[in-house]
């Protein structure tokens, strides 16, 4: 079974930038469909960004769009979600998921991705 590690989350300053990391042993990361989601306490989950297995093409979320960029390493084997221009409200715990399955679009990759999230995620925190 597929186990996803996240890492690279921690404290930064507004406006500051990190790069999680999303990570597999066993398994080959580039056939598989990516989405990174988040969920603060006591908020919904939301989606983050996805790539697709087949183009890899993206799709991000309206509140990460233009600061947030997904990307795979295939040499790593590693997926990554650089974030930018962080503000305090993209404190939050943050979740990466997979699937093999060949979705048409990267959307419906995200709405499968954001039931079937698990692992423990990396906090990230935004604060001065």
């Amino acid at each position: 079974q597929l186990q996803l590690v996240e890492s690279g989350g921690g404290l930064v300053q507004p406006g500051g930038s990190l790069r999680l990391s999303c990570a597999a042993s066993r398994f080959i990361l580039d056939y598989y469909a990516i989405g990174w989601f988040r969920q603060a306490p006591g908020r919904e989950r939301e989606v983050m960004s996805c790539i697709s297995n087949n183009d890899d093409s993206t799709y991000y979320g309206d509140s990460v769009k233009g600061r947030f960029t997904i990307s795979r390493d295939n040499a790593k084997n590693t997926v990554y979600l650089q974030m930018n221009s962080l503000k305090p409200e993209d404190t939050a715990v943050y979740y990466c998921s997979a699937t093999q399955f060949p979705f048409t679009t990267v959307q419906a990759v995200c709405e499968y991705l954001y039931l079937e999230v698990r692992g423990l995620g990396t906090p990230v925190t935004v604060s001065s």
